[in-house]
């Protein structure tokens, strides 16, 4: 082993799970465990709670996905992670500052922006992107507290997990919502929605969607939702396609979903019945599956959305999308944009802004050119695109730490030389960043409980926790819950 200066200092930028599992990975390599290696760890967050994705990205009402935090928190909870939120990169943290105090950096800061839909009208008012959304039901402090839901009829333009998370949202009631972690503010904005009608659109057919089947299934599941399909769009699936789709179970299972969704319906329209939820009860909003549907135009008048343009779409022989030439237009007061996240540059970190990236070569950071910057490191969607589950960041985090440990193995690093661990605390506290630490996190985890405690839901049962939004009760409850700071 060649680094000579233990112990090894590392800064993990970003705490969600990108983050979390290139600080475990370094931790559970051998050199580590055996002590041939001694390791100090700081993970920092922008944010005065921990978990990033999982908290502020993640649907309320997916709490097999919210589970993840569960083994995060075992994680940071065991001591051997220093957690310091409410410190942002760029601003209370320069690349200078983290070359000084740590011999390297794995920047996980995920990818929080929506991707752009170039088409003419994407800009009028009620368009929106998915992300922002998402961020607000999700109660990040960073974004308003308020959402317009006006619109009647909503598009949602996409045909993977957000989209679904998004149309969920939008086609629940808000009391089936108040079983989960859901912000007050954001309680009462989706009870005043006058939303009646979601529409889902997807560029490609119904086997081509990135829904699990569960996932599809779950669609149909709000009390007073009737899901609502077009015939067209699996009358138009070849005998080869199908062929293709019964000898892969998953797109199989997801397709058949649909398959029984529209004969339900067509029975119930040849026998003059009227269309009910999936639980017997009266119809109150109607979620639209459309396929085949490229986007072509949003339509607006006076400034906002009235509408969309699609042109229908289908496989050639290669099995690629083209236009058939036939254009449709819906009748919608607003849109939301889910075709992908991009990550955001980073000050002084090479960004590939094509990509939404930094540029990279398996985790070590590079300059455009593919020159390396020693000690710099990415792991996650800033690494590698919003691609693949959560659980792919672990394959990541492994490959980035590989070549960390190739590089500290080589002396390809500088040793940083402040070596002093807390002095990256007096720092802070010295530029008055009000940085939070996991006691902190403890503390306002148990204020989230109580408030749940609290309150009911629906069915008068208290809730499990109501989150918190304002950015000053956060780092209030938090630091409230720290010890007091020593300076020696």
């Amino acid at each position: 082993m060649s680094f000579s200066q233990q112990p090894f200092r590392l800064a993990v930028i970003g705490s969600g799970p990108a983050g979390v599992y290139a600080a475990e990975t370094l931790l559970r390599n051998e050199r580590v465990k055996s002590g041939e290696l001694e390791v100090s760890i700081d993970l920092f967050d922008r944010l005065p709670a921990p978990f990033g994705l999982i908290r502020y990205g993640v649907a309320p009402d997916h709490p097999r996905i919210k589970g993840i935090i569960t083994a995060l928190h075992r994680i940071l909870g065991r001591g051997d992670i220093r957690f310091l939120g409410d410190v942002e990169f760029g601003t209370d943290l320069t690349a200078e500052d983290l070359r000084a105090h740590y011999d390297a950096v794995v920047f996980a800061t995920g990818a929080l922006k929506d991707t752009d839909l170039a088409i003419p009208g994407i800009e009028l008012e009620g368009s929106y992107g998915a992300a922002d959304f998402v961020a607000w039901y999700d109660g990040n402090p960073d974004y308003p507290r308020t959402w317009e839901l006006d619109a009647q009829s909503v598009a949602v333009i996409g045909n993977g997990n957000v989209a679904l998370d998004v149309a969920r949202v939008l086609s629940k009631s808000a009391d089936e919502l108040l079983r989960t972690e859901i912000p007050a503010n954001v309680y009462e904005g989706l009870q005043s929605a006058e939303t009646t009608d979601v529409h889902i659109f997807g560029r490609r057919g119904p086997a081509q969607t990135k829904f699990s089947p569960l996932e599809a299934r779950e669609l149909s599941h709000p009390q007073g939702l009737q899901v609502v399909m077009d015939p067209r769009d699996l009358e138009q699936i070849t005998e080869a396609e199908w062929e293709t789709i019964k000898a892969d179970k998953r797109t199989d299972q997801v397709v058949q979903t649909f398959v029984g969704w529209l004969e339900e319906q067509q029975r119930r329209e040849a026998a003059g019945e009227e269309p009910t939820d999936k639980h017997g009860g009266a119809v109150q909003r109607r979620l639209h599956m459309h396929f085949w549907h490229r986007p072509v135009e949003v339509l607006g008048e006076d400034g906002r959305v009235t509408g969309m343009r699609f042109e229908r779409t289908r496989l050639d022989a290669e099995g690629r999308v083209e236009g058939t030439g036939e254009f449709v237009d819906y009748e919608l007061g607003a849109v939301y944009r889910a075709v992908g996240y991009q990550g955001s540059e980073l000050p002084g970190i090479p960004y590939d802004a094509a990509r939404g990236v930094i540029h990279n070569v398996a985790g070590r950071v590079t300059e455009a050119d593919g020159a390396i910057l020693p000690g710099v490191y990415a792991n996650g969607w800033i690494k590698r695109g919003p691609v693949g589950l959560i659980g792919a960041t672990k394959s990541d985090a492994i490959e980035t730490i590989a070549s960390l440990l190739e590089d500290v193995t080589a002396g390809a690093l500088a040793a940083a030389p402040e070596r002093d661990g807390d002095a990256i605390l007096r720092l802070l506290e010295d530029r008055g960043v009000p940085y939070t630490t996991w006691d902190g996190w403890m503390a306002l985890d148990e204020h989230e409980k109580a408030l749940g405690a609290a309150a009911v839901d629906a069915d008068g049962e208290p809730r499990a926790r109501i989150k918190v939004v304002e950015r000053d009760e956060m780092v209030d409850v938090s630091r409230a819950g720290m010890p007091a700071p020593s300076r020696t």
